[in-house]
């Protein structure tokens, strides 16, 4: 009997590990190549990992809820008689040229798997671009010993004898599409090395890897062992909750948070909402007032370029961001997520609007995409209709600042020597101390203020 044993793939993005969601085969089962197998949730998606080979459950390593290392054997395969796969098998006859193209995608080829659209966790750090080697492929000019592909791209390149590794990708996050598969058949002039695909541009001194390269001190801290009682309840921490839980523990324990707290009448900002909302109706929008404080937050940040930052603790740098992607803190039942607006620098109100609407109804069914995950430059959480006087919210480590946006009430304000009833809602804004100086902080927050007060000067402003 001829056993393959089937490791958890190096998934990229830095991802160390991965929680077993839910098998998709058991024990016994007769697989095809490319056949769903597991979905595994990482810290930047859940993915769904199909069959490497054609073959027979022998064992399924890891119960659900389980996290397993990566390259940690995950399934063991009976492939009745057919050739071994693994470098831990007999060395195989000498193949083709044709099919050695399809052998060096072989075990890689569904290794990665689709990227399914469901309860993403949290990502606090921008993707890392593909790496190049000096190899085989040098004549190619691009090399990338783990690309990520789709299980239908790769198949396609089997099917063409295209060398998935010397294909420049053209996707989000890094990954090879159909389309780069087709230009490098047809010989095509290769793309190069993509830009980062979340958008963000970051000085040349600074390495691509500035938000994933960044560790917080450790702190040490003895564990608290809770007595048993008979009517407890005791849940594991897994899935987003682990995510939201390191993550918000690493930024309380690295950044030096201060809060800064304002007014803001917005009896304007009101006033146009309500002239603009018919015609977003018209689009098809839904208009609420996040789109504007949104446009807000990118204009203030044009004037106070230190706040869409981020300190890349490896190099003891200072990353100033040249584009805005916002982070919309968003609540759903799996847990707190930040989907992220990309270049809201470069977006109207109704394209923000659009943006957000679609993100929102996203997170709230479970499935938002991986690429609207990560690589935000400033975040805004917003408590809605559940109002509160202020709060002070923690930074979406590595950024080095966060608006708190509260309930608009009616109260009443002193406007031209005279007491009327005004539109006022509080903002909170928390910054990392280390980076952001108190008065630069609230030059920030007076900057967005007076935006939302006089909201026609975000026309102005709009690139």
């Amino acid at each position: 009997m001829s056993t393959y044993e089937f490791k958890l793939p190096d998934i990229g993005e830095g991802v160390t590990e991965g929680e077993i969601v839910k098998w998709l085969v058991g024990q016994g089962d007769s697989v095809a190549e490319d056949q769903p197998m597991v979905e595994v949730m990482t810290d930047k998606a859940t993915v769904t990992i199909t069959s490497p080979k054609s073959g027979k459950i022998l064992e399924l390593r890891g119960q659900v809820g389980a996290v397993v290392p990566v390259h940690s054997v995950l399934v063991v395969f009976d492939l009745s008689g057919a050739a071994p796969a693994n470098d831990t098998q007999a060395s195989p006859p000498a193949p083709s040229a044709a099919s050695q193209a399809k052998k060096s995608d072989g075990p890689a080829a569904t290794a990665v798997g689709d990227i399914k659209e469901d309860l993403p966790g949290m990502n606090l750090a921008a993707p890392v671009k593909p790496a190049r080697e000096n190899g085989a492929s040098k004549s190619a000019g691009y090399f990338n010993a783990k690309p990520l592909a789709t299980p239908a791209t790769r198949k396609l390149a089997r099917d063409l004898g295209v060398d998935l590794r010397t294909v420049s990708p053209s996707g989000t996050l890094g990954r090879v599409t159909k389309d780069d598969v087709a230009r490098q058949h047809d010989g095509g002039a290769s793309r190069g090395d993509p830009a980062a695909t979340n958008g963000v541009s970051t000085p040349k001194a600074a390495p691509a890897t500035t938000a994933q390269a960044a560790a917080p001190t450790p702190v040490s801290i003895k564990p608290t062992a809770i007595a048993a009682q008979a009517e407890d309840e005791r849940i594991p921490l897994r899935g987003v909750r682990k995510r939201i839980f390191e993550g918000m523990g690493r930024s309380k324990h690295t950044a030096a948070h201060f809060t800064f707290v304002e007014e803001c009448e917005a009896s304007s900002l009101k006033a146009l909402r309500e002239r603009l909302k018919p015609a977003a109706d018209k689009a098809g929008v839904k208009l609420t007032f996040l789109p504007f404080i949104v446009k807000a937050v990118v204009a203030a940040l044009k004037k106070n370029p230190s706040l869409n930052a981020a300190f890349d603790e490896s190099t003891q740098e200072i990353v100033v961001r040249r584009s805005a992607h916002i982070g919309i803190a968003t609540s759903t039942e799996a847990g707190l997520m930040v989907p992220v607006v990309r270049d809201a620098d470069r977006k109207s109100i109704l394209d923000i609007a659009r943006d957000i609407q679609r993100l929102g109804e996203d997170a709230k069914a479970g499935k938002v995409r991986p690429e609207d995950l990560g690589g935000s430059t400033f975040t805004i959480t917003s408590l809605g209709a559940q109002g509160g006087l202020f709060a002070t919210p923690i930074l979406n480590f590595p950024e080095v600042g966060i608006l708190g946006v509260h309930q608009m009430k009616e109260k009443p304000i002193v406007k031209d020597g005279q007491i009327v009833i005004g539109n006022v809602m509080l903002l909170s804004l928390s910054f990392d101390h280390r980076i952001i100086d108190g008065h630069i902080g609230a030059a920030f927050a007076y900057d967005i203020i007076g935006f939302l007060q006089d909201p026609d000067r975000l026309f102005l402003e709009m690139a």
